[in-house]
């Protein structure tokens, strides 16, 4: 790897100091040294190290003049601003269907039959976008890249549960007929197409895709109504995904534990932090794929939980012992129920265990470092009540409805996890014959209740 190219920024993100090459990137990107960082991917890190006030190293990309260059970013916070050391500086092999290929057709077909075009990273961030799209999503073309498309559109399931996107990006082929909803701008639903790129290396490198805007026909909305598809196994979508990465993702979070114990002796710190960062992307894209499977469950139509006799004190009692290291981390407390409380309730052991782990982990995740969280049991009736109170920033009244819903998150920006959880959490103590709710208030935490019948 070069040597690393050296920089500075103050703490508003300004290159105020920076090496030659740095300096002729920065301009290249349409800035000047003494103003706003303008590569994106640089800029995105910087602000996350500064965040989360560790020193973060990552790849990342950025284009110069017509190449695009594949870089290391190692980003330090500092009392002023952030340091940073840019290293790797190699040109990025051409990516994209081999010329004269089906792919390439397809891909030729696919842009000019669209609205507007759009490629992506192997992650789904956008790399590219035409002008159109822009102006569809009310925003400038800098603000779009870099965005995940996930946070651009709100996908749709087909019938049978399923996101051609999804097994897309799972087995690297292409799609087509992935319906979306445009979150900003005009808004819209849309046809989303896309054939994968393959870097020089043949390694899956993203998408090459379009945008085909879907508007109402007359004529189709007074014909008659087509007749409804053969019902599906409503499980194949799950079996599939989970079939396809889970074996390799928990190979990569294997290995990456293991590299980061160093087993064979002392590796470089930086390398070690390395190895950390791809078993905590692995888990978490592991985690994803639960949550997936777990969708595809709990909306099959014949999805019933069993009905046993569980005790909604002893559920949270062990939900707190699950997550007791994960909150000492973050130096937060859990005051869970005492050992002699018990509420006795019909449910699922398993389902009421995974809706109060999903409740105390956000609880966690959103709770000030040295906070508090209460767990509490109520009855009224012939309900009760698990309540999981926090101390964390609060949910606004407007937006409270929202987080319940499907790939929602207040702030996609925050670290945080799959915008499936709390979906997956109310679906199941529904399913239950129970609720889940939520009382907050912006400043003033956030009131879980979990209720279920009592027995």
């Amino acid at each position: 790897m070069s040597a690393a190219i050296l920089g500075r920024l103050d703490a508003d993100f300004h290159l105020v100091e920076a090496e030659p090459r740095l300096a002729a990137l920065q301009r290249s990107a349409g800035g000047e040294v003494g103003g706003p960082l303008a590569v994106p991917q640089i800029a995105a890190l910087a602000r996350l190290a500064r965040r989360l006030g560790i020193t973060i190293s990552r790849p990342a990309v950025a284009a110069e003049g017509e190449a695009d260059l594949d870089l290391w970013v190692r980003a330090q916070p500092s009392a002023s601003g952030v340091d940073l050391a840019v290293s790797g500086w190699s040109e990025r092999a051409p990516r994209g269907p081999a010329p004269g290929s089906e792919a390439e057709r397809q891909s030729d077909f696919l842009r000019a039959a669209a609205d507007w075009v759009w490629e992506s990273d192997a992650g789904l961030c956008f790399t590219s976008l035409s002008p159109a799209a822009a102006a569809a999503a009310g925003r400038s073309p800098s603000e779009l890249i870099g965005r995940q498309l996930t946070r651009l559109f709100r996908l749709i399931e087909e019938v049978e549960g399923e996101l051609p996107i999804l097994t897309a990006l799972a087995e690297q082929r292409r799609f087509d007929g992935q319906l979306a909803e445009l979150r900003e701008g005009r808004g819209g639903r849309y046809r989303l197409a896309a054939v994968p790129l393959i870097d020089g290396s043949g390694r899956f490198a993203g998408f090459r895709g379009s945008a085909t805007r879907l508007e109402a026909s007359p004529a189709a909305s007074a014909a008659e109504p087509a007749p409804a598809p053969a019902a599906p196994d409503a499980g194949a979508f799950g079996r599939r995904l989970d079939e396809a990465l889970r074996a390799p993702l928990a190979r990569i979070i294997s290995d990456a534990e293991t590299i980061g114990g160093q087993p064979d002796g002392p590796i470089r710190g930086d390398y070690a932090g390395y190895a950390e960062d791809i078993a905590a992307a692995g888990r978490h894209l592991l985690a994803l794929v639960d949550d997936l499977v777990d969708l595809q469950a709990i909306e099959r139509p014949d999805f019933r939980p069993d009905e046993e006799e569980i005790d909604l004190a002893d559920v949270a009692r062990r939900a707190a012992g699950l997550l007791a290291v994960r909150a000492a981390d973050k130096g937060v407390r859990i005051d869970a129920p005492s050992a002699g409380d018990s509420l006795p309730a019909s449910g699922a052991f398993r389902r009421a265990l995974q809706v109060v782990v999903n409740l105390l982990t956000n609880a966690i995740r959103y709770s000030p470092d040295g906070g508090q969280i209460w767990i509490r049991t109520d009855r009224e009736g012939d309900v009760g009540a698990l309540i999981v109170c926090d101390q964390g920033k609060g949910i606004p009244t407007e937006e409270q409805a929202r987080i319940f819903e499907k790939f929602e998150r207040l702030d996609p920006a925050e670290p945080g996890g799959t915008g499936l959880g709390l979906y997956i959490a109310r679906r199941l103590a529904r399913a239950m014959g129970g609720d889940l709710a939520v009382d907050s208030a912006p400043g003033q935490g956030a009131r879980f209740t979990f209720t279920l019948k009592l027995r």
